[in-house]
C-alpha cells in the first residue's frame, strides 16, 4: 500500500518509525511548518519531519489542506491510505475522500472519552483508572469517527502526563501497524461511537496550572502528575513563583495555602480538603529539586505558618 503519513510531535514519530520499521511504503509526509525554538529562536522541524529527512521521504509542509493546490499535490500522491497521529490542521472532507481506504487517526484515549486536544492529561486530572489508545476511520467531526482498534492500559497512581504519554506512543504505534495490515486484509469492521458516552480534553493552558489551595488535595495531586512535565502546576510564596513537580497526598488541616509542616520528607500545605506534600520544587530562576535539598539551604523560606497566594 502507499501510505501518507501525516503528524508533528515525538508521539507522531513513534508512530512514523513504527511502520517503516514493519517496512510499509511510506510516500509522503505531511507535518506542520517548522517552528522557532530555543533561546536562539531558530526554526526547527518536527520530530516527524526530522525522521522522514532521515529516510529519504518527501515532507510537505502546507499551513491549510483547505488549499486547492494542496489538495492538489496531496492527490497527486495517489495514497491508498493515509495515517494520521496528532497532525495538528484539520482535514477536509475533500483530503479524507483522496486516499482509496480513507484516513485513519491513532488518539490517546479510550473513546468516545476524551475527544480533543489533550486527552493523556485530562484522563489522569479526572481520576481515571485506564486510559489507551483508539485508531479510528477519520470524519469530518472532530474525534468522531468509527473506532476500528483499542488497546487499553491502566493509569497507576504514579502515572504522570509524561509517563503516560509515553507508554501510548508505544501502544498506539503498534496499534496502528496491526491496523494498517488489517484494513488491508479487509478484516477491520469499524465500530461507531455512543456520541452520548463523549467528554472534551480541552487544551492545555499555563493560566489553569495555577494552584487553587482552596480545591482538595486529591484534585491537586492528581493535577500536578497530570501537567508534568508541561505545563507544571505553580503558585507563589513570598512573592516569588514555585514550580510544583511532584506531590503526594498528606495528613492534616489549615487555612488552604498554609505551610502546616517542612521536612526532609516534603513541603506539607494544607488544600480545601486534606493536605499536600510537596516533594519536588523549582524555585525562581533555580533548577527542579527535591525538597530536602532546597530544606538544608532554605529552611527559613518555608516556615510552618507561612503561606503560598491564593488563586485569582
Amino acid at each position: 500500500m502507499r501510505i501518507v503519513f501525516a503528524g508533528t510531535p515525538e508521539f507522531a514519530a513513534q508512530h512514523l518509525q513504527a511502520l517503516l520499521d514493519a517496512n510499509r511504503h511510506v510516500v509522503a509526509v505531511y507535518t506542520q511548518p517548522d517552528r522557532p525554538a530555543g533561546r536562539g529562536q531558530k526554526l526547527m522541524p518536527s520530530p516527524v519531519k526530522a525522521l522522514a529527512l532521515q529516510h529519504g521521504i518527501p515532507v510537505f509542509q502546507p499551513q491549510t489542506l483547505r488549499d486547492p493546490a494542496a489538495q492538489a499535490e496531496m492527490a497527486s500522491l495517489q495514497a491508498d491510505l493515509m495515517v494520521v497521529v496528532a497532525y495538528g490542521l484539520i482535514l477536509p472532507q475533500a483530503v479524507l475522500d483522496l486516499p482509496r481506504l480513507g484516513c485513519i487517526n491513532s488518539h490517546a484515549s479510550l473513546l468516545p472519552r476524551w475527544r480533543g486536544a489533550a486527552p493523556i492529561q485530562r484522563a489522569i486530572e479526572a481520576g481515571d483508572a485506564e486510559s489507551g489508545v483508539t485508531v479510528m476511520q477519520m470524519e469530518a467531526g472532530l474525534d468522531t469517527g468509527p473506532m476500528l482498534l483499542k488497546v487499553s492500559t491502566p493509569i497507576t497512581g504514579r502515572d504522570t502526563g509524561g509517563s503516560l504519554h509515553d507508554r501510548l506512543a508505544g501502544l498506539g504505534s503498534r496499534a496502528v501497524v496491526e491496523a494498517v495490515a488489517a484494513l488491508e486484509a479487509g478484516t477491520l469492521v469499524g465500530e461507531v461511537q455512543d456520541d452520548s458516552q463523549a467528554t472534551y480534553a480541552h487544551k492545555l493552558n499555563k493560566d489553569e496550572a495555577r494552584i487553587d489551595w482552596t480545591r482538595p488535595a486529591v484534585e491537586l495531586e492528581r493535577l500536578v502528575r497530570a501537567f508534568h512535565p508541561w505545563p507544571i502546576c505553580h503558585s507563589v510564596l513570598d512573592g516569588a513563583a514555585v514550580k510544583i513537580h511532584a506531590a503526594q497526598l498528606a495528613e492534616g488541616r489549615g487555612a488552604p495555602g498554609q505551610i502546616i509542616d517542612a521536612g526532609k520528607d516534603g513541603l506539607q500545605v494544607a488544600c480545601g480538603e486534606g493536605s499536600l506534600r510537596l516533594t519536588r520544587l523549582q524555585l525562581a530562576g533555580g533548577k527542579p529539586l527535591d525538597f530536602s535539598d532546597l530544606f538544608n539551604s532554605r529552611r527559613e523560606q518555608f516556615i510552618a505558618g507561612k503561606a503560598f497566594e491564593p488563586c485569582r
